[in-house]
């Protein structure tokens, strides 16, 4: 079973694979596939994903 990781296209099975999901329209769907925490890491900074996302924070 060969699954290519969503940042580099390496087999991620060969490695410590991490998988992302997202509900959409009320069921799970995987989005991507990684070989590791560094390709999804990367994936996230390459495609300014972590922009205008953050959870709310209170700081009183």
């Amino acid at each position: 079973m060969s699954e290519g990781c969503t940042y580099c296209g390496t087999d991620v099975h060969v490695h410590e694979p991490v998988f992302v999901e997202e509900e959409q329209s009320g069921e799970r769907t995987t989005i991507g596939k990684f070989c590791n925490y560094a390709c999804l890491a990367q994936y996230i900074e390459e495609n300014e994903l972590e922009t205008g996302a953050c959870c709310q924070l209170d700081l009183s």
